[in-house]
């Protein structure tokens, strides 16, 4: 009987246990309750609701923390959408044009996390009237075009862009390449132009995508900007060319092999050929180049003409120096080749093909056609007005070191003040 007992107790005491195991699987439902749930995102919009007379380039600041922005809704006043994307970097929505003058806009902002819990911020605006002055700009870089691996993008002004306006400017010009070679805009000293280029020279076969959403962007002293503008355009081979004042020799360079040297006569001393790095701007089969009303006029045609730099520099065909090139500088501060050459190279290059003159009177001015490559990335970058992206900070070069693998670094200019660049033409002046 006390055998049937115990085993009785013990059948008990198992089955009690049974459901305290199984109970151990699953967590403690204490702990569980316990635990606090993920808060909802905070944010942020602007602009301030009520907001008014802001510039058709107004774009909706976002701040978040605990989440990020879902979507983004910007209506007009008719329950119409706004397109628009976020930028890349989550500080903002960015409408694909220029709102319209004198209208009522709403945004209506969701940020959400990770466990699906969601926050709306809605505000209303109204945009500015008119405005009476508009800065004219222009982009370089045209689509459905194929330029040499030294193109830098510029966008210049008809007048001088304040200091103070210009990062708000750099943040509305924007760069896409494919594949991806990121690089830095920098302004000249004035104000008129500011270039982009990467550390080093594009790949042969990049793809270019600008947009200079400046359209309604303040400029500065009450100016806003004209229009938005766009250009898509290729990357060909590389092409370099090298001239050099002591040997009075043109050397051209294709895919890094010398394919052809070229004699030429440079600027006389009275009108000497600057030295540095620039850029081919403009090809004309022929052009007027008209000094009227200078110290030296004249009025001439020349066919075959490249631009190089805005204060009228090109190289271009002269059959009247063809003794002295190779020889002596005759020229007004061009560089002349013979007629046969002159065709064979407006056959090799592009425009965006980088030119080195070396070894003449006078450096050449920053800002005096495309010059991005006339100094150094370091001190390059140091033309931005906003904060340079980690990736493309320079790091210290080895002393004489050639920039950018490409051909020799031009010597070393002075601090001249730089020139601005007027609106190019055919006919404004070669030398």
């Amino acid at each position: 009987m006390v055998m049937r007992r115990r085993a009785v107790l013990l059948v008990m005491l198992v089955m009690t246990a049974i459901p305290l195991v199984l109970a151990g699987c699953t967590g403690n439902p204490l702990e569980r309750v316990g635990r606090p749930a993920p808060p909802p995102p905070k944010l942020t919009i602007t602009p301030a609701a009520h907001s008014r007379d802001l510039p058709t380039s107004v774009e909706i600041g976002t701040a978040v923390t605990d989440g990020k922005v879902a979507d983004v809704v910007v209506t007009d006043a008719n329950g119409v959408r706004v397109d628009g994307a976020m930028r890349a970097d989550g500080t903002s929505w960015m409408p694909s044009k220029a709102l319209a003058n004198k209208q009522t806009y709403t945004a209506e902002v969701t940020a959400k996390n990770d466990a699906g819990k969601a926050v709306t911020q809605k505000t209303t605006f109204s945009t500015m009237d008119k405005p009476a002055k508009r800065t004219v700009s222009n982009l370089n870089l045209q689509s459905d075009q194929t330029y040499g691996v030294a193109m830098p993008i510029t966008v210049s002004f008809a007048s001088d862009i304040p200091k103070d306006a210009r990062a708000g400017i750099q943040r509305r010009l924007l760069v896409s390449t494919d594949p991806p070679q990121p690089g830095v805009w920098s302004w000249d000293e004035n104000g008129r132009q500011v270039s982009y280029r990467a550390p080093d020279f594009w790949r042969p076969g990049t793809t270019i995508s600008v947009r200079a959403a400046l359209d309604g962007v303040p400029m500065g002293e009450g100016s806003f900007g004209d229009t938005d503008r766009t250009g898509t355009a290729k990357i060909g081979n590389r092409v370099f060319l090298e001239i050099d004042n002591a040997t009075k020799q043109m050397s051209v360079f294709k895919d890094d092999v010398l394919v052809k040297k070229i004699p030429v006569s440079l600027g006389k001393s009275s009108t000497p050929t600057s030295s540095g790095k620039m850029v081919i701007m403009e090809k004309h089969e022929s052009t007027v180049f008209d000094t009227t009303g200078s110290p030296d006029p004249y009025v001439v045609t020349v066919f075959n003409a490249q631009r190089l730099t805005w204060g009228g520099e090109f190289i271009h065909a002269a059959p009247w120096s063809v003794g002295e090139q190779g020889e002596r500088n005759v020229s007004h501060g061009c560089t002349n080749v013979s007629d046969a050459n002159s065709e064979w190279l407006m056959e090799t290059t592009r425009i965006g093909d980088l030119v080195t003159i070396k070894g003449t009177e006078v450096t050449l001015d920053q800002g005096n056609g495309w010059t991005a490559w006339n100094v150094s990335w370091d001190e390059f970058v140091k033309g931005s007005a906003l904060p340079v992206p980690a990736d493309v900070r320079p790091a210290s070069p080895a002393p004489g070191a050639p920039a950018s693998g490409g051909p020799p670094a031009a010597e070393k200019r002075p601090a001249d003040k730089p020139a601005a660049p007027p609106t190019p033409s055919s006919s404004s002046g070669g030398r």
